[in-house]
């Protein structure tokens, strides 16, 4: 039984006696690749000491393997694909009376800062922080008032990977490190991850930096410690791959004597804990050990404080675009398998993205791969995807052998695939519509009330769809022809797409519902036709569809979101574009509209296409 804290409420002015402190120390783009993780290679003792007088999960996921979408799940309580917001760097609203966590805190009294990164695809509200900067810290609160301060370290993320560091930081031998399965050992790979070493051992330094403020403020037994990491190394394969290794992160919690009644059911000191948490549980978590009962409307379960609720049986993870790149990807882990669920397979694993592809590792890995010199493991991230994947992580840490065939595992597979369907289900993942249409439906509303509106969004029909689509069953293709008859552009989306997959069979079973599609009021499903007719067409499709690209790839005149489409489209086609090359180098840049977030993606996608270099904004 948790001690109940909710009389609190009642008292006037709330002071750091009455309630914990809690200070929160992220990282960027690292798993957990330390000491007390038992990576004998790491150099980390401030987070080891962290770790022996705290309690270490061994079983913590980020939801998502990149910043935008992990830090807006951590922010909300809710899973991004639930409110449109799973996208790297979009935005999207949450409907009145639903707030970011941090605005809960402050009604109760807490001083609630942030240093300072935020990147939430969620807009914020004026009532989400004191104070949101380089300079927020929790010595600026009020005398007495408890705080919840966040400190966030840069120094791992995966531009420093590849940036000069002081000599006298150079601690790790590349000779020492080991190379993953999926990565070929070669000294650029090699370097890569020993400076991703260096870069975590610095990182540590900064984090013991911070923990030294609270000793010497004599706040140490009054403040609950959290450090954890926003996804998984910024290598490639890791970070923006919704695998274990994109999504398995460190997480740390220290609960002090005086708080031990809010401890997890599970704490000792310098223990661990195998129960599954992940992102989408920390805003829960953070209003529990506040005495604050977590909002119903949150997905998250609470792990620790007053509101302690049991853990769940599976974890879940996303991806969906990734910068100027469309995918959506759904996994699920029970702590031992994880599985994968691939809903656009005809896009290799490895597609450019341009900031990716600025890692040494990125460039020789793809070299290498376009040589004809990587074993099958070390191809894999540069070919098609199947539908399916499932991974035992007990004999293969790497995840490099898909068990999806095995007979052996039918049952462990019918278990993780019926977690995943039950978990779309219940979150209703409006991320099964494009982008474009995502928006548009929620005009005047919120994509996360429009998921929940049948009229507005059919979701058993539309997931339906992209399940057969996806399905890369060749017996399926006349129910998929069928999809693009569907009054429902979220079904004719995922009709086109589905014949898109099939490649030129595909083209063949549909060519006449393809042609009419040309002239589809959706946008989006017109685009994914055109690539369809551009790529496996006759001549005169291939113009028609060339005509429909360039227009729906004019930003200024028309939609961002489904000019970053077109551009994917035409990118795709080859050899089918060259005709227009001029053309499409005289599209614009910028989009004509505000887009906020993603309004340097197409111009990324154009610098691609003209064999241009430079890469967005980080």
């Amino acid at each position: 039984m948790k001690w109940t804290l909710s009389v609190l409420l009642l008292t006037a002015p709330l002071v750091a006696a009455d309630r914990p402190n809690v200070l929160w120390i992220t990282s960027e783009d690292n798993g957990p690749h330390l000491g007390c993780y038992g990576d004998t290679y790491a150099t980390t003792p401030n987070l080891d000491a962290l770790a022996a007088k705290g309690l270490r999960y061994t079983r913590a996921w980020s939801n998502a393997p990149v910043c935008a979408p992990a830090r807006t799940t951590v922010i909300s309580g809710l899973y991004p694909p639930a409110t449109g917001s799973e996208h790297m760097r979009s935005q999207t609203t949450l409907p009145e009376g639903m707030k970011l966590f941090p605005a809960y805190l402050r009604e109760a009294g807490y001083y609630c800062t942030n240093a300072a990164k935020e990147d939430y695809n969620l807009v914020k509200t004026d009532d989400v922080w004191d104070e949101s900067s380089g300079k927020a810290h929790w010595r600026n609160r009020a005398e007495g008032q408890p705080f919840f301060a966040v400190f966030n370290s840069t120094l791992s993320h995966e531009s420093q990977i590849r940036n000069a560091i002081p000599e006298e930081n150079r601690i790790h031998d590349p000779a020492k490190v080991r190379v993953p399965a999926y990565h070929p050992d070669t000294p650029e790979v090699r370097k890569d991850w020993a400076q991703y070493y260096d870069r975590l051992t610095m990182m540590d330094a900064q984090l013991g930096g911070r923990l030294r403020e609270i000793e010497e403020a004599g706040l140490a037994d009054d403040t609950i410690l959290f450090y954890w990491g926003d996804h998984g190394s910024g290598m490639p394969r890791n970070k923006r791959w919704p695998y274990h290794s994109g999504l398995h992160v460190p997480l740390i919690v220290h609960v002090p004597e005086k708080w031990k009644a809010l401890a997890p059911d599970d704490y000792a000191v310098g223990g661990t804990s195998d129960r599954l948490v992940s992102f989408v549980d920390l805003a829960p978590t953070l209003l529990s050990l506040a005495g604050i009962e977590p909002e119903e409307w949150m997905q998250g379960i609470a792990f620790a404080g007053q509101f302690e609720k049991p853990g769940r049986d599976f974890n879940y993870g996303f991806r969906g675009r990734m910068d100027e790149r469309i995918d959506l990807v759904r996994s699920v882990t029970d702590g031992r398998f994880v599985y994968l669920r691939q809903y656009l397979p005809h896009r290799i694993y490895g597609q450019y993205i341009d900031y990716m592809f600025q890692t040494p590792t990125t460039r020789v890995w793809r070299g290498l791969f376009d040589e004809g010199k990587l074993n099958q493991d070390q191809s894999h991230f540069w070919k098609e995807k199947p539908a399916e994947e499932l991974y035992d992580l007990q004999n293969d840490r790497d995840e490099v052998v898909n068990l999806i065939e095995a007979p052996e595992y039918a049952e462990v597979l019918a278990k993780l695939r019926g977690a995943h369907e039950s978990w779309e289900h219940r979150i209703r993942d409006i991320g099964f519509l494009p982008e474009a249409e995502i928006h548009a439906r929620a005009a005047g509303s919120t994509p996360y009330e429009v998921a929940r509106d049948p009229a507005r969004y059919d979701f058993d029909a539309v997931f339906t769809a992209a399940r057969l689509a996806s399905s890369r069953k060749v017996a399926d293709l006349p129910v998929i022809v069928a999809l693009l008859g569907s009054p429902d552009s979220g079904v004719r989306y995922w009709g086109a797409t589905g014949l898109l997959i099939h490649g030129q069979a595909g083209f063949e079973a549909g060519a006449a519902a393809l042609r009419e599609a040309l002239g589809d009021d959706c946008g989006s499903v017109a685009i994914v036709a055109a690539e369809s007719l551009g790529r496996f067409g006759t001549e005169a499709d291939r113009e028609k569809a060339l005509d429909l690209l360039l227009a729906r790839a004019d930003q200024e005149k028309g939609n961002v979101f489904e000019a970053i489409l077109a551009l994917n489209a035409l990118d795709y086609l080859d050899e089918a574009a060259a005709p227009r090359m001029e053309a499409i180098r005289q599209l614009p840049r910028k989009p004509g509209k505000p887009a906020p977030r993603v309004d340097g993606y197409a111009g990324s996608l154009l610098r691609h296409l003209m064999g241009e270099k430079g890469a967005p904004a980080e």
